[in-house]
């Protein structure tokens, strides 16, 4: 078998119905190119691994990474990606909401024009967020949005979980990150060395067919987590613009800050 010329990690949980509709959809939208599609489940109750076994008995495209022991998006996408030999290694839900359509232009930044990341993006023109319905995901896109702005993270829509990177960019950073909670682009990007060469490509975000969105408090209190850390890795500076802006995220940072001095 060829090495791949992009390998697409999907980190799943209970996505058993989802699987068969991903892979017919980037096998459509990729139709040009040699891929690979790199299924990371969390050990999923529902059968997940066993459904992406059969189809890579017939598909030698579709790989099923097995985690016993061992749960999380961001640890998954991590795994994933480190386990792919392609040059360009794309992460997207297996929740079907990601538009695959979007994968040729995001290939093409990081292979044409020498971009690090490429984003699939609902908050820049042509992008929209309509599919977003879940309250703690619209919450967590709000105060991702405005951590980004005061930190200077160089994209629109830093909640996104659908983007390319080119591999051996991303085992730089790889060892800067912490693998936990389910935002991993916005970690990488506090985490990267800058300036980090980034482009954004619209995507509509659609509704879910199949299964449940996996969000809750837990969910929030880790994302929260994340904010702080990055926090103390900026200066201060950065770390005062942000806190006083008046986010829930700031509050709790401030918060982490001040019984820190105590």
């Amino acid at each position: 078998m060829v090495c791949a010329e992009v390998s697409i990690v999907v980190p799943c949980y209970n996505e058993a119905d989802n699987v068969a509709p991903l892979v017919t959809a980037v096998s459509a939208a990729l139709k040009d190119r040699s891929w690979e599609v790199i299924f990371v489940d969390d050990n999923s109750p529902d059968g997940t691994i066993n459904v992406v076994r059969r189809l890579a008995q017939q598909d030698e495209r579709v790989r099923g990474l097995l985690r016993i022991g061992r749960k999380g998006l961001s640890s998954a996408v991590i795994e994933g990606i480190l386990a792919s030999s392609a040059p360009i290694v794309a992460v997207m839900d297996g929740d079907l909401q990601h538009d695959e359509a979007c994968l040729p232009a995001m290939l093409d930044a990081i292979q044409n024009e020498q971009y690090d990341v490429a984003v699939a993006s609902r908050h820049v023109e042509g992008g929209d967020s309509a599919g977003l319905s879940n309250k703690w995901r619209h919450f967590l896109s709000e105060q991702g949005i405005r951590l980004a702005k005061s930190l200077s993270v160089p994209v629109n829509d830093p909640m996104s979980g659908f983007f390319a990177v080119r591999r051996e960019w991303f085992e730089t950073v790889a060892p800067n990150l912490t693998g936990r909670g389910f935002k991993i682009l916005m970690e990488m990007l506090l985490a990267a060395p800058k300036p980090v060469k980034v482009k954004e490509v619209p995507m509509v975000f659609r509704d879910r067919l199949h299964g449940e969105s996996k969000l809750g408090p837990q969910v929030m209190i880790q994302f929260l987590i994340m904010i702080v850390e990055g926090l103390y890795k900026k200066p201060a500076v950065k770390r005062a613009t942000f806190v006083t802006g008046g986010s829930i995220a700031g509050l709790l940072a401030l918060f982490c800050i001040k019984r820190r001095l105590r």
